[in-house]
């Protein structure tokens, strides 16, 4: 696959599709892993891959014991990409058209309660802490979605903010009243940092030494208090509870289909299921105590 095939394709994803920067770097990682693997083979033209080389490919990652939500996305990707090869006439025969899509385990996404939620806004965080906490579960944002957040996507007279989620949606979601004060009280702090580094940038979220927080910032902190309450969560884990006690607490299925920015409410869907295992777990934790 030439260099420059490759770059018209990322062009197209990141242009006419309008996918995110970290969705269109899995996308790159995906197929360059995937030639990688066929140029190993022998294999070093386009037109060359065969339905084989992709089941083979498949069979490496079981055995390199990729799970398969990730050989799935791979899957897709190749799926994506040999489409868009086909359909602007740079290869006539798609191998991926026959290629049967591995099943998913049917996992409910892990919550913790509003107890355990509570607990961890009760430890000694900082202002900035409290801030990535409150606007992970409060307002159910991504990590992408909030690392990238600016200042000027945050109003809080109006109590709003807006963020830039799956495919370039943007979408309005409110501030909740904790939400607002823990920005209140991180707001005047991060100006100091501002002008103490001479900072130009418009990023929400910088530490005491005039950086960026970045995704891996939030996953390493959010892991970490993850371990105050014995649990083992992810920034995920606090958008999947904010959905699970909105719907506990009367939410209609659609409004908080509008607050998580799902295109599809078949998955926002998944967490009445999870409410329901809930409901089920108390109700004969009660009976059976």
């Amino acid at each position: 696959m030439s260099v420059q095939i490759l770059a018209e394709y990322i062009e197209y994803l990141e242009v006419e599709k309008g996918l995110s920067i970290n969705t269109v770097d899995a996308y790159r990682r995906d197929l360059s892993d995937f030639w990688d693997f066929c140029a190993s083979k022998g294999v070093s033209e386009l037109e060359n891959v065969s339905r084989n080389n992709i089941s083979t490919y498949i069979l490496k990652l079981h055995e390199e014991h990729y799970s398969s939500t990730s050989i799935m996305r791979k899957l897709a990707s190749l799926r994506g990409f040999f489409k868009w090869l086909c359909a602007n006439e740079k290869c006539f025969v798609d191998p991926t058209l026959t290629i049967e899509q591995p099943k998913l385990p049917k996992r409910l996404p892990k919550v913790i309660s509003l107890k355990e939620i509570e607990e961890i806004l009760n430890q000694n965080l900082s202002v900035t802490q409290k801030v990535i906490i409150e606007l992970l579960y409060g307002c159910g944002l991504r990590v992408s979605e909030l690392a990238e957040l600016k200042l000027s996507d945050i109003n809080i007279k109006a109590k709003y903010l807006q963020c830039l989620g799956k495919g370039s949606k943007e979408r309005v979601v409110p501030l909740g009243s904790k939400a607002i004060i823990a920005l209140k009280k991180y707001l005047p702090q991060r100006e100091f940092i501002i002008k103490k580094f001479n900072l130009k940038e418009n990023h929400l979220l910088v530490t005491e030494d005039g950086r960026e927080i970045n995704r891996q910032d939030i996953y390493n902190f959010v892991h970490e208090q993850g371990k105050k309450i014995h649990k083992t969560i992810s920034p995920h884990t606090l958008r999947h509870s904010f959905a699970t006690h909105l719907l506990e607490n009367g939410a209609d299925l659609r409004v908080v289909q509008e607050l998580l920015g799902h295109s599809d409410v078949s998955t926002t869907q998944l967490y009445t299921h999870i409410s329901k295992k809930r409901l089920k777990d108390v109700y004969f934790a009660i009976n059976n105590g």
